[in-house]
């Protein structure tokens, strides 16, 4: 594998280097356990499909050890002060800034997005730190009024314990951020388990949490197949609170575990994100917004815009603006600084494209622009951004989260009859409406089934607001003040005094 010095670092301002080596081993209670000895896998670079880090493969024992690990690390961590805990974090989000570079060209290699993405993602991960650090001296409780003056009610919010954090690989830096981050704040010790295809992004942000000062036992990573790794978790008494960020099947596996042992769960399933372009938007400004949203990632983003529901009356205008802007982005390697579009980080994506296409057109559909794998490279998961016009309901693009970089444009006549159609589908995670009209946009934002409404913007992810959906897009929310809460146990105190 390329070594990690192959990007220049800036001025190190915390003190703390990048890694010499690449984190490749087990993270249990502080140390790192190796490769050699341990089955192990490779992880793929989805631009060249060449091994780029070989990666040990945690076993039951490793399992066991890890929660136990936990145990005793909650026990420890939270015990450290709401301002400890908050120094430690801000100074992990340093450190990560710190190593944004070489991390951004990790996450490209083992995932594929260009590294002008890669680089806003891990910075974005180092604002939940940032965030959290705050939050971590706002876990605030209350004392209550009783019947009589000698009662005295106090209301604690107090850490619920060791979580088991399980993220999927489209975003290898934010996701276990968002997890990790809140949970640390909160005092709860953390054991992440990131996908196998994108496991060295997270191994890197638990070595930054070591190096910032979080004790060796609240932060564990286990590599390997996440089936087996989250029976074994999930048949424990260890285990507190679940969060997963992944597939709807996944997570109803989880929750029927998590119902078996009546734990907590955070869940983020997915989307298939309607935007809705109203009469009297502004084109440019949609057209331009929902090609950017929409390739970024490679189509691969939960929250990214899938279903383009525009007013008859600049239908042609919008599709036209955007099959342009689409037709200006370069896909490539995403280490290539003119890359605007990198790989798929599989091949199941690009078979995943191909069928929804071949579905769509097969139903009626018309392909506007793009179509297909990208044959100027002769490896790597590539495929073209593609557009599809005249879809409409019954075509499997339009009710299955695509995650590819195909996008379906359908006409719409009146305001009732779009609503219908956006919120037809099990999923509710994001939601879009460009509209200039005030009324418009508050009535649609109110009658949209999601978690989560942008209005003229699709920058809708930030660390200090709730990011979350309803329906099968799961429950709970990461971010904001929701994003601790979620980490914590309401405790109720009563005590009795005498009155003199």
């Amino acid at each position: 594998m390329p070594p990690p010095h192959i990007v220049a670092a800036g001025p190190v301002r915390t003190g703390v280097p990048f890694p010499t080596e690449l984190p490749t081993g087990l993270l249990i209670d502080g140390t790192w356990r190796p490769v050699p000895g341990r089955t192990a896998f490779d992880v793929i670079d989805p631009a060249t499909e060449e091994v780029f880090a070989t990666v040990a493969a945690a076993s039951s024992k490793d399992v066991d050890d890890a929660l136990g690990s936990a145990q005793r690390g909650w026990s420890e961590w939270r015990e450290v002060d709401a301002w400890a805990r908050s120094a430690t974090l801000r100074r992990v989000a340093e450190i990560v800034r710190d190593w944004v570079d070489q991390m951004a060209y990790v996450l490209t290699s083992e995932q594929g997005k260009p590294l002008p993405e890669a680089r806003s993602e891990i910075l974005a991960a180092a604002d939940q730190f940032d965030w959290y650090a705050d939050e971590a001296r706002r876990l605030y409780g209350r004392t209550v009024d009783g019947h009589n003056r000698r009662q005295r009610i106090l209301v604690r919010r107090e850490a619920v314990g060791p979580v088991a954090a399980f993220t999927t690989w489209n975003f290898p830096a934010l996701l276990p951020a968002r997890k990790m981050a809140p949970a640390l704040a909160a005092g709860c010790s953390v054991i992440v388990v990131p996908s196998e295809e994108t496991p060295l992004t997270a191994s890197l942000l638990a070595k930054a949490c070591l190096d910032g000062g979080v004790h060796p036992g609240a932060i564990s990573v286990l590599t390997g197949d996440p089936a087996s790794i989250s029976d074994r978790l999930l048949r424990s008494t260890v285990i507190r609170k679940i969060s997963l960020t992944g597939s709807v099947a996944v997570g109803r596996t989880l929750l029927h575990a998590a119902a078996d042992n009546i734990i907590p769960a955070t869940m983020e399933l997915g989307g298939h994100a309607p935007v809705l372009v109203f009469a009297d938007a502004d084109i440019d400004l949609a057209a331009r917004s929902c090609v950017q949203a929409k390739y970024r990632n490679a189509g691969q983003v939960c929250a990214s815009p899938s279903r383009f529901y525009v007013h008859e009356s600049v239908a042609d205008e919008f599709t036209r603006k955007f099959v342009r802007a689409a037709q200006g982005l370069t896909v490539g390697d995403g280490r290539d600084p003119t890359t605007d579009v990198g790989p798929l980080t599989n091949e199941r994506r690009r078979m995943a494209a191909d069928r929804l296409i071949e579905d769509a057109v097969r139903k009626g559909a018309t392909m506007a622009d793009g179509g297909g794998r990208d044959t100027e490279h002769k490896f790597g998961y590539y495929y073209r951004p593609t557009v599809l016009s005249g879809t409409r309901p019954g075509m499997d693009i339009m009710t299955e989260e695509p995650f590819v970089p195909v996008a379906p444009i359908s006409h719409f006549d009146n305001f009732d009859e779009v609503l219908e159609q956006a919120n037809s589908t099990p999923y509710g995670l994001a939601s879009y409406v460009f509209t200039r009209d005030l009324g418009t946009a508050l009535l649609a934002s109110e009658a949209l089934e999601a978690g989560m409404v942008g209005i003229n913007t699709m920058l809708i992810a930030t660390a200090e607001a709730p990011f979350g959906g309803v329906k099968s897009s799961g429950y709970g929310r990461e971010g904001g003040i929701e994003g601790i809460e979620s980490y914590t146990v309401t405790k109720y105190v009563n005590i009795a005094v005498e009155t003199r």
